[in-house]
């Protein structure tokens, strides 16, 4: 991406001269770490580089973005462009998508510890109720997250409406958990409910990709995903990364209450198996 993007990103530097001191740290970080700028806030790079938000925006307009957003959409979209590019005869094609799913699973592993699930597992046996909390796409994962647990004897409410959500952390008390699912850990509409929940003292445990987000500092456990690209919300990767974490999650909670959970497992197959097609 390095090269590719520094000769886009040079078209607008003939006003490089007219930048400030300020504006002109900014436009070397941009260039030496265009990730961070993808995937970070205005609030990362103030604390990288100590410039104030009017300097980063006075920075953007100048070379023609209306705003951070815009600058951060038109290094993603060259980022993706690329990377699309380069794999455009249907070997590569494939070889590509496959490189991605296994470098999210194996990258997501690496963030994994059975000292973290075991944790998790601790949580899941003192809830009362729990409740999983996602929206959009990581509602559906929320979802699959229910339906495992179910497999295994665990009663779980998966809730991807925000007014519900909102509705149902107002009522929580200290001996339930939320389960909160977000690939960014910056969907705001989450972020709020979980907000709710903690301040009625429930425990939240996070599967997301940034520990250091504003969901996750809400929370009491973190699961850590691999982070999704910018430019490429809703792809395979980042979901099998969280699909992958809930299988360990359910996985490892029935290894530790291995005869409840056969049991459930048992009785549920007698209750389905007679829908099955002879």
């Amino acid at each position: 991406m390095r090269l590719h993007f520094c000769q886009l990103f040079l078209i607008h530097f003939k006003k490089y001269k007219t930048l400030t001191k300020s504006e002109k740290k900014i436009a070397n970080y941009v260039l030496e770490s265009p990730n961070h700028i993808i995937y970070g806030t205005m609030n990362d790079i103030k604390s990288e580089i100590h410039v104030g938000d009017a300097t980063i925006i006075r920075f953007c307009q100048k070379l023609g973005f209306s705003g951070f957003s815009d600058l951060k959409i038109e290094i993603a979209k060259e980022d993706y462009s690329q990377k699309e590019s380069q794999a455009k005869d249907s070997e590569l094609f494939f070889a590509e998508k496959e490189r991605k799913i296994v470098n999210s699973l194996e990258t997501t592993k690496r963030k994994l510890s059975i000292e973290l699930l075991e944790r998790s597992s601790a949580l899941l046996s003192n809830a009362s109720a729990i409740y999983i909390f996602g929206v959009g796409l990581s509602g559906n994962t929320a979802k699959d997250l229910e339906a495992m647990f179910l497999r295994i004897g665990i009663q779980a409410k998966a809730i991807s409406d925000t007014h519900f959500q909102a509705q149902t952390a107002a009522i929580l008390k200290n001996t339930d958990l939320v389960i909160g699912i977000s690939l960014s850990g910056r969907t705001l509409d989450l972020y709020e409910s979980l907000k709710i929940a903690k301040e009625h003292t429930a425990k939240i445990l996070s599967i997301t990709s940034n520990l250091v987000s504003p969901i996750a500092q809400l929370s009491d456990i973190v699961l850590q995903t691999t982070a999704e690209e910018f430019f490429d919300g809703g792809s395979l990767s980042g979901k099998i990364s969280q699909l992958y974490i809930c299988e360990l999650l359910v996985r490892h909670h029935e290894k530790i209450f291995e005869n409840e959970a056969l049991k459930s497992r048992e009785e549920i197959i007698r209750a389905v198996i007679s829908k099955s097609i002879d």
